[in-house]
């Protein structure tokens, strides 16, 4: 099971949230590098702004803080720039709350676990590779195609079970 390397940063004592960011940040310049497609401005501002904290984050609250310095910018701005991000596997998606995280492994498109705090309202992605191999397994046997994977868990963070 990988925790971005180290654990969950949101959820150790020390965790330097800048440095998360600044981190994703270039993270995700670096994928765009490398599969030569464009982190315009506005793809970037979300994306930062879907980094702000590890809470998940509505389009439109999104579009409400974009409004902050483009007045004339509409939902179809965000999603566009959401859909990108997503595509290149930069945020992820929280179906249970049509909402948005940055991904803690850019670039590796595939289907983590999201771990969602009922008290702070944090969520932490995890990478368990036998949950995700027993699901695959498992559609392969039934011949069920899966387009489309979300897993989800709530419940309660260490700093909030205190």
């Amino acid at each position: 099971m990988s925790f971005r390397k180290q654990g969950p940063k949101a959820w150790q004592k020390e965790h330097d949230h800048l440095a998360c960011v600044e981190e994703a940040i270039a993270r995700a310049r670096q994928v765009c590098l490398e599969k030569g497609v464009r982190l315009t401005s506005m793809r970037l501002r979300i994306l930062e702004l879907v980094w702000r904290n590890h809470k998940p984050v509505g389009a439109y609250a999104l579009l409400d803080e974009i409004k902050l310095v483009h007045q004339s910018a509409a939902p179809p701005t965000i999603y566009r720039a959401l859909d990108f991000l997503m595509e290149h596997g930069l945020v992820h998606r929280i179906q249970s709350l049509n909402a948005y995280v940055g991904c803690s492994d850019p670039g590796h498109i595939r289907s983590g676990i999201m771990l969602i705090c009922n008290g702070c309202g944090d969520a932490l992605e995890i990478d368990e590779a036998t949950i995700s191999e027993s699901i695959a397994s498992f559609t392969r046997k039934l011949g069920f195609e899966v387009t489309s994977q979300s897993i989800e868990a709530t419940g309660m963070c260490p700093g909030c079970r205190v």
